[in-house]
């Protein structure tokens, strides 16, 4: 099934090109709703991190660790965010159409980042309760099993309908 069919196999074949516009980005927003506030709560407790006691016992490699997977919060959440500020910015200029692409692209950008920043929290808990190996098995077990099911398995589905 090509995309062309795809955008019309959706139950809403009476709807015009603008109301299928608006329909895909509230559908959008609503489903970032919920990954905004669990990346602004992951973003907000790795941010206290360094000013807890434990913190100066980390070892130079859980510190980068630590500051990488920081980073990836800071970013998955400029990411998972910028469609909310792309829609204030643009609200009623005609460019309904761009906003939908370029919000699913920030989605998908966030959710990929996020992936990456979950594993390596995950990697970094691992890392500073067990040991480094158990980490690297933990983390990667993480990064696989987002894979699997944010990417994999809706990519399984699209092929199964094609």
């Amino acid at each position: 099934m090509d995309s062309a069919a795809r955008d019309n196999d959706s139950g809403h074949e009476d709807e015009d090109k603008t109301e299928r516009l608006a329909r895909n980005f509230n559908e959008l927003l609503q489903e970032l709703r919920v990954t905004q506030t669990g990346i602004q709560i992951l973003t907000g407790f790795l941010l206290t991190v360094p000013f807890t006691q434990r913190f100066p016992d980390l070892d130079a490699e859980q510190k980068y660790g630590y500051l990488t997977v920081l980073c990836g919060a800071v970013l998955a959440t400029g990411f998972i965010i910028a469609p909310v500020a792309l829609h204030r910015t643009l609200f009623r200029q005609g460019e309904k159409e761009w906003l939908v692409h370029a919000a699913n692209w920030c989605a998908r950008a966030g959710l990929f980042v996020l992936a990456l920043t979950m594993a390596g929290v995950v990697w970094l808990v691992f890392d500073v309760v067990i040991s480094r190996a158990a980490a690297v098995v933990a983390g990667g077990l993480a990064l696989a099993f987002f894979a699997a099911l944010w990417w994999v398995l809706p990519l399984v589905k699209r092929a199964d309908a094609d």
